[in-house]
């Protein structure tokens, strides 16, 4: 995003988590939610290479800060690219607000490139006292320096019910950040994301039909 202070990568960062939210998430959640994940697959968080997500959420401020927060990029994809992955916790809900099956898993296998594997199934936030806003799930690529990482397929309880989330940069913390591994292979990001990227935002009244609720 425009003006946002320049990030280093760090070195070694090879896991993509994929993150589906509701318009409005806080970035906490949203960090929380992936801390929770990492140390479910007994990785620090040095080790994420970026996040993903669907392109309806490209500029969400709340994935937007958290991807800052990390010092990581945040990339995005087209929905019909989503609902073409294969995700072993698909949701009929989430197809008919979103367009597709999946978010949080699909953004997390396209991003991680060819071959790329789950590591942790979608999860779904728990803040207390009010319904959950974001979705998250670990992939890894398909590179031998991530063969010693367990498979980890299950999310928690719940998790089929709620909107879950290859590749296109969507937005890097400055012009200056590094471009993604090259095990990733993004390509160019799309209109909503080239905007974003460019400073020019995300007008609430122009997202596409439902992403108000699209985890």
């Amino acid at each position: 995003m425009s003006g946002a202070a320049a990030v280093p990568r760090r070195p070694g960062g090879v896991l993509v988590a994929g993150v589906g939210a509701r318009r409005g998430v806080p970035a906490a959640e949203v960090l929380e939610l992936i801390g929770a994940a990492l140390a479910a697959a007994g990785r620090a968080p040095a080790a994420l290479a970026g996040l993903a997500t669907v392109d309806a959420k490209a500029a969400e401020p709340g994935l937007v800060a958290a991807a800052r927060e990390l010092g990581v990029p945040l990339w995005s994809f087209p929905v019909a690219e989503l609902a073409a992955v294969p995700v072993p916790a698909p949701s009929a809900a989430v197809r008919a607000v979103a367009g597709t099956p999946s978010v949080a898993e699909a953004a997390a296998l396209l991003a991680a490139g060819p071959g790329a594997r789950l590591v942790v199934g979608k999860r779904v936030s728990a803040p207390a006292g009010r319904p959950a806003a974001a979705t998250c799930a670990l992939a890894a690529p398909a590179a031998p320096n991530t063969r010693d990482i367990p498979a980890i397929t299950s999310g928690t309880a719940g998790a089929a019910d709620m909107p879950t989330a290859g590749p296109a940069i969507v937005i890097v913390p400055s012009p200056d950040a590094p471009a993604p591994p090259e095990r990733l292979t993004p390509r160019s990001p799309s209109g909503v994301a080239r905007r974003a990227a460019e400073g020019g935002g995300h007008r609430p009244d122009s997202e596409a039909p439902g992403t108000k609720e699209t985890l």
